[in-house]
């Protein structure tokens, strides 16, 4: 009888493994063999190399396009799925009601109209125009003949074609994401009216001139409103389903410092981490166009790319292009109404007001409620501007020369980017890509303006040509860090910008150096070292009382002491300081905001800003703790009473040996899918736990949010890292940091995600020879 069982448990296991085989076979990727498309005049051979890279051989641009839409698709559908749905507010009909808060944003936002009205205004003639629907064409082809994702089928949905309008969400979106005014202009309204000015001035809000500034060289109550529109900020941002865009390096150097006299590029865009990766790599090549680039999901063309004569990338320029205005009661409005559709519940209808500056955020931020009338003027979505973002990523991944790249990124109004450009004949260039615009009177922007007076609104665009920017500076390098630029006409744009920290680091190792090669790169993407950090624990430790010192707080003062500001997993110091700072932070601020304004600081680029400053300031409102009667705190107290804090909450942590205490047990990083929360599918897809080196304000940006628990959870850092060498361009490098491929059963799912970790890169294939002995081969051919 036993044996029988056994038996009868054995055949079903084989046929769940045949099934599970066939079932898996059927739903992965095909990377070689012959299919037939419609829409192709020849035949597209797509070799995939080790790492699951398409290069696509093509006849002519129509059929390159095609192919990249269709092997686009095949790994990236999912990810796709989830990009179009942001802008629109189609997240509920996933997800269900959790998802109605971010929908109802969104939807106010207004970007799907921004879409629609960008779109009427193509030329339906244009190169990019055609080619963008030969993209559309190629995904929608898989769409109706390829698998199903896995993703689609666990949520029970159907697949739906694919339009130049969901290609403009995307961009909406990215642009949302890149805006720091939706979390910081309404929390200095909130400080500003609850605790006055005197607490303002000693907030990091105006330009340090003598920080690490972008240099530029061209040869030619408010008090619940405000804070309901912050908090909901940081709540949209953590519950997207897709990862924000947060900051970025880059770096040209140019031929008079480099060893072999050619041009190095470096990019790393900082992105949320999350699984799919974000950049899609592809390799397009016809018999007059090529380009290695890195797509978004659903974007035709890269906005980094490269190829043998130039390459570009791109970080956030931290612009304010975001304004908010409390409107006069008897203001004008048109409205539309909203109906979000929810998975297993009822839809949601809501009314948005539009008036003069913008949607009325009454209307989809529940907290605000309905006394005063607050717009949201915003850039991206100003109808009387043009949006040429389709045509300006065109134009920078065709352009010919350093001019056709430059008439590209004048095209760009928002996102604010920096533009990053080398090429083979020695030129780099650097350009400050956004709408920026002055205003007649010395008005803050970072608070909520008036509406009905006439005065706050009145603004001038400034002529692309005015903008920051460098092209060939005698210094010999470019570089951008989302720092603030220099001065234009002797005025600091207004913007979100981060501390000096990274650019300061990137300045420090470029400044003294004139022979680098691509290793000298390779070390310098991955550096974790950072430029502050020794000089601001000298102050701390000068300054706190070394009365009644415990062992441990002896040696934790010797380990900073001695510590070089590196942020590697074998050492203590960065786990001590980031505690540190975290309590003195608190310590510092939160009597004065309540916890609410308190959690709303720790969201902004405000408090990275105010680290420095606050250490190094002597006198400070903010050094007072207000709950305490009778006493007036100072700067040296607030440092001895964190430090304390600090040693007593990690002995608790960690056990009281102090060479326990290292950066990876307190840091991690995990690459969530949308999936995450689903306890039974969160191991299957996403990738992680991993520790890592680097930390907040290195160049190896490991971005964390800190806490009091102090287990510090990775959320975003380096997106891919490139690095082009003119002098060895067929061997210029990259690295994600996961895999190629968004679909759980590919081989290329996660297989770059180890090497990523330390610090290693793959080879950008551009020789032919070498890319024809792939052994992954895809034929495509017109379908008859």
């Amino acid at each position: 009888m036993i044996k029988r069982i056994l038996k009868i448990l054995l055949v079903i296991i084989l046929l769940l493994a045949i099934g599970s085989w066939f079932f898996i076979q059927r739903n992965k990727p095909v990377y070689s063999g012959k299919l037939q498309l419609n829409n192709l005049e020849d035949k597209v051979t797509v070799y995939y190399d080790d790492i699951g890279v398409p290069h696509i051989y093509a006849q002519n641009k129509n059929d390159a396009y095609v192919a990249l839409g269709y092997v686009h698709a095949q790994d990236r559908l999912w990810q796709m799925e989830l990009l179009r749905r942001i802008a629109p507010g189609r997240l509920s009909e996933l997800f269900g009601k959790e998802l109605i808060k971010t929908d109802k944003f969104f939807r106010g936002l207004g970007i799907e109209t921004a879409s629609k009205n960008a779109i009427n205004e193509l030329d339906t003639t244009s190169q990019y125009y055609k080619l963008s629907m030969a993209y559309l064409n190629g995904i929608n082809q898989f769409i109706e003949e390829g698998t199903t994702p896995i993703e689609f089928r666990l949520i029970g949905i159907d697949k739906e074609n694919y339009t130049l309008n969901d290609i403009y969400n995307v961009f909406g979106y990215m642009g949302f994401s890149f805006a720091m005014a939706h979390k910081t202009d309404p929390l200095l309204t909130n400080i500003k009216d609850k605790l006055g000015a005197t607490y303002l001035a000693d907030l990091d809000i105006k330009t340090n001139p003598k920080a690490t500034l972008i240099e530029n060289y061209n040869q030619k109550s408010k008090n619940d409103i405000a804070s309901s529109i912050s908090a909901s900020a940081n709540d949209i941002f953590q519950n997207t389903k897709i990862p924000p865009f947060i900051g970025s390096n880059s770096w040209v150097i140019g031929a008079k410092k480099t060893k072999n006299n050619k041009v190095i590029f470096a990019n790393d865009p900082h992105i949320g981490f999350a699984q799919p990766a974000v950049w899609f790599q592809s390799h397009i090549v016809t018999p007059d166009f090529e380009i290695y680039g890195f797509n978004l999901g659903l974007t035709p063309f890269p906005l980094l790319g490269h190829n043998r004569n130039y390459a570009y990338g791109l970080t956030m320029l931290a612009n304010d292009d975001v304004d908010f205005y409390e409107e006069p009661d008897k203001a004008e409005y048109q409205k539309r109404r909203e109906t979000i559709k929810v998975k297993d519940g009822e839809d949601v209808v809501f009314e948005v007001k539009v008036g003069k500056h913008g949607p009325i955020m009454n209307d989809f931020i529940d907290m605000i409620g309905e006394e005063k009338n607050i717009a949201m003027d915003w850039i991206y979505t100003n109808p009387e501007l043009k949006n040429e973002i389709l045509y300006a990523s065109y134009q920078i991944s065709h352009a010919n020369s350093l001019n056709e790249f430059k008439k590209g990124a004048s095209k760009i109004i928002a996102p604010g980017l920096n533009i990053m450009y080398g090429d083979s004949k020695n030129n780099i260039a650097w350009f400050a890509s956004a709408k920026l615009y002055t205003r007649d009177t010395d008005l803050n922007t970072k608070f909520i303006l008036d509406g009905g007076n006439g005065i706050d609104d009145q603004i001038n665009y400034i002529d692309f040509k005015n903008n920051p920017q460098a092209i060939n500076p005698p210094w010999g390098y470019v570089y951008s860090a989302n720092n603030q630029p220099d001065a234009i006409q002797g005025v600091y744009y207004p913007g979100y910008y981060v501390p000096e920290n990274r650019a300061k680091r990137i300045v420090n190792i470029l400044q003294p150096k004139d022979d680098f090669d691509k290793e000298d790169v390779k070390k310098m993407i991955i550096d974790d070292k950072s430029a502050v950090v020794s000089d601001l624990v000298s102050v701390v430790i000068e300054n706190l009382s070394k009365a009644n010192l415990s062992e441990n707080e002896k040696i934790a003062i010797n380990i900073l002491n001695n510590w070089e500001g590196d942020y590697k997993t074998s050492l203590t110091a960065p786990t001590i300081y980031t505690k540190f700072i975290y309590r003195f932070i608190e310590n510092t601020f939160a009597d004065e905001m309540g916890e609410e304004g308190f959690q709303q600081f720790l969201g902004t680029k405000l408090y990275h800003r105010q680290i420095a400053k606050q250490i190094l300031m002597r006198k400070s409102v903010w050094w007072n703790d207000i709950t305490t009667k009778d006493i007036k705190e100072n700067r040296d107290e607030i440092f001895t009473k964190s430090f304390h804090e600090t040693i007593t909450a990690l002995e608790k942590q960690f056990g009281e040996d102090i060479q326990q205490w290292t950066w990876d047990k307190a840091v991690s990083v995990t690459h969530k899918h949308a999936f995450d929360k689903v306890p039974i599918l969160k191991n299957i897809f996403n990738i992680g736990p991993f520790k890592t080196n680097g930390g907040n304000g290195v160049l190896n940006n490991q971005n964390f949010s800190i806490n009091n628990i102090g287990k510090y959870e990775v959320n975003a850092g380096p997106s891919t890292r490139r690095i082009i060498d003119f002098s060895d361009v067929e061997n210029s490098i990259a690295i994600l940091p996961t895999g190629q491929s968004g679909n759980v059963f590919s081989k290329h799912y996660k297989n770059q995600a180890q090497k990523y970790l330390e610090g290693g890169f793959y080879k950008m294939m551009l020789n032919k020879e070498e890319i024809e002995r792939s052994k992954d081969k895809l034929i495509l051919e017109p379908k008859k």
